[in-house]
């Protein structure tokens, strides 16, 4: 396996785990729990989160011998979250609607991703 895809394949687990703990307990009945109770759940799940990132960004990075240079990295991470998130909050929050401006703009995204790499 390419240290490429071992780089994106952690960084979409990470941010599986990432997009739990941000905004898991909006949808999970937490009943009357205290926020400082959910705080500490969502640190647990964002410490399983850091146990992924920090691997792939180490992995990914040229100068320890991985193919993206600091900025790609960010672009690819940041893609992923958008991409790990619109589709937790179409299977979690069917409520929410993905509309022609969310379209738009990971447009613009995509876009951005195009720049970074570009030589």
């Amino acid at each position: 396996m390419t240290k490429g895809i071992l780089t994106i394949g952690l960084l979409i687990l990470a941010n599986i785990f990432m997009t739990f703990a941000w905004y898991g307990h909006l949808k999970f009945n937490t009943g009357n729990l205290a926020l400082p109770l959910i705080i500490l759940i969502s640190w647990g799940i964002a410490l399983v989160e850091y146990c992924f990132q920090v691997p792939a960004n180490r992995i990914g990075f040229e100068a320890n011998g991985g193919p993206f240079n600091l900025w790609q990295l960010k672009v690819i991470q940041e893609a992923i979250t958008l991409t790990v998130f619109t589709i937790f909050t179409l299977v979690i929050f069917k409520d929410q609607k993905f509309t022609y401006n969310h379209v738009i703009g990971f447009i613009f995204m995509i876009l951005s991703v195009y720049f970074i790499f570009r030589k």
